[in-house]
Parts: structure tokens; C-alpha cells; sequence
């Protein structure tokens, strides 16, 4: 997006967005590239009205609705979110640079989305989106939920909202399926902190969409029967807190897994593994 005007400045961007949420002004009248490149400036923005539900809810609209942002224009800002603010302060734990990161996935999860309905997007560029996601979620060490006065960091919900939108994409090819999924899986067993905000269902979303669309279940039993050795290992290793912050993460994933495959008479050998475990690791 070189040579486009100088981004707005946080105030003047927010109230143009606040007008057009309010239908005081309409995308029409707007000059949408500008805006846009200043969308994305402030795309990490530690306002959380700015950021949450002015930026995002106007990336959300324009990208949902069909002709309102161009597929030049998406795959522009795909290279930007790719190249640099993806990864913007990686490794960081606990500093203002994961609202950048994590709402930055937000974006791809929506231009996914759209090539999914649209088509623009070559192979390479969804294989270099696969890539780049599964590097992003395995080096994210910041893993808060909602943060107070600055709103939602939420990274790990966040990218697996962009991986289910990749999932769901017929240009990955069944065979990356077992490498998402381990990926997936050990973003859910953490040590660092305990999850208090949904990420085990989040992180289960795309778990769910590879197995209807062919994920063998037996990738994933094989992975619930270790969860029992594997706890015995990491208690033996981990300092008592960091294992207990583990095993809660574990049980809870375990639950939640075991309440989506419940009823679903077609993953009974996934709900006889889940409650064999969960039997296991409660003696």
C-alpha cells in the first residue's frame, strides 16, 4: 500500500468509524483505501473500543459484504499481516505488542474467510498462510484473555479462528491435517498459566472441522491415550504450580472435548477415549 495518503491519526479514525457505525456517513462516501491503511496502522491499538469493535466490526463488515474491498486490496494487506505484523514483538510475554498479533489474525481469519466464498487466493499463498499460522501460534508465549482497561488479547482463541477458517479452505490438502493437530494439541496443554476464557472451545473448533472433513479420530485417540504418560513425565519436570496450571488446562480441554462429541454418535471412539483418560489422570 505505498504511496497511499499519510494513515489517519487515532482520533481522527475513530471518529470517522464511530460515524460510520452510527450511519452518519456511509463507506461510499469515504475513500475506503485510506481508511483501510490507517485501519491496519492502529490494528494493535491498546484503545479497545478503537481497536475491538471500531476496527475490527469495520474489517469484519467490509470483508463480509461482497464488493465493498477489492481482492487486490485484500491480498495487499495479507502480505502485510504476514510479513511484519504477525510477528510483531514475538516471544514478548505481557506487553501491548500481542493486541497487535492477535487481532492481526483476526484479519486473516477474515480474508480466509472471503477466499473461501471468492477464490482469489493462489495455493501458495494459503500453503504460506498455513505456514506462517502454525510458526505464530507455537511461538506465542503471551496466552492472556481479557486484559483490564485494554480488553481482549485473546491470541490463542483468535488464531484458531483464523486456522478453522484454513481448515475449512480446499486448497490445504487433507495430509497437513496430523501436523495442524499436534500443533492445535500443545497449544492446549500449556504450563504457563491456566486458561479462563473459552481457548480449550476455541482451540477445539478446528480440531472439529478436520475430523468432518477427514481427520482420521484415531490421529487424535492416539493422542488422548499419551496424556496420562505424559502428565506423569511433566510432574516429575515442572515446578508444583506450573504442573497444576498444566493438569487444569489438560482436564478442562478434556471436558469440553468430551461435551462436543457427546451426542455425536459417529465419534463414540473419541468419547470412550476422552473418558478413559479423564478416568486415568482423576486417580
Amino acid at each position: 500500500m505505498d504511496g497511499l495518503e499519510v494513515p489517519l491519526r487515532t482520533i481522527e479514525l475513530k471518529k470517522i468509524l464511530m460515524e460510520i457505525k452510527s450511519g452518519g456517513r456511509t463507506w461510499e462516501e469515504e475513500s475506503i483505501v485510506c481508511i483501510v491503511k490507517s485501519m491496519v496502522e492502529h490494528i494493535g491499538s491498546t484503545d479497545c473500543e478503537l481497536r475491538d469493535h471500531l476496527i475490527y466490526s469495520s474489517f469484519y463488515q467490509l470483508i463480509k459484504e461482497k464488493d465493498k474491498i477489492s481482492h487486490e486490496l485484500l491480498n495487499e494487506l495479507l502480505e502485510l499481516c504476514l510479513s511484519d505484523l504477525l510477528f510483531k514483538g514475538i516471544g514478548e510475554n505481557e506487553t501491548d505488542t500481542v493486541f497487535t498479533r492477535s487481532f492481526t489474525t483476526l484479519l486473516i481469519a477474515l480474508i480466509l474467510y472471503r477466499d473461501n466464498e471468492d477464490n482469489f487466493l493462489s495455493q501458495e499463498t494459503v500453503f504460506k498462510i498455513k505456514e506462517k499460522l502454525l510458526d505464530y501460534i507455537s511461538l506465542e508465549k503471551d496466552l492472556r484473555g481479557y486484559v483490564a482497561v485494554k480488553g481482549w488479547a485473546h491470541s490463542v482463541a483468535h488464531v484458531t479462528d483464523a486456522i478453522d477458517e484454513l481448515v475449512k479452505s480446499s486448497k490445504i490438502d487433507k495430509k497437513f491435517y496430523l501436523k495442524i493437530l499436534k500443533v492445535l494439541w500443545s497449544k492446549a496443554f500449556v504450563s504457563t498459566s491456566v486458561y479462563i476464557h473459552n481457548e480449550d472451545e476455541r482451540i477445539l473448533i478446528p480440531i472439529l472441522e478436520m475430523v468432518n472433513n477427514g481427520l482420521e479420530q484415531v490421529e487424535i485417540e492416539t493422542l488422548i491415550q499419551n496424556v496420562p504418560f505424559e502428565l506423569k513425565i511433566q510432574k516429575e519436570q515442572l515446578e508444583e504450580e506450573e504442573y497444576w496450571f498444566l493438569y487444569s488446562n489438560c482436564k478442562t480441554f478434556l471436558k469440553s472435548f468430551y461435551i462436543k462429541v457427546n451426542k455425536n454418535c459417529e465419534l463414540v471412539p473419541l468419547k470412550k477415549s476422552i473418558e478413559k483418560c479423564l478416568f486415568e489422570i482423576s486417580l
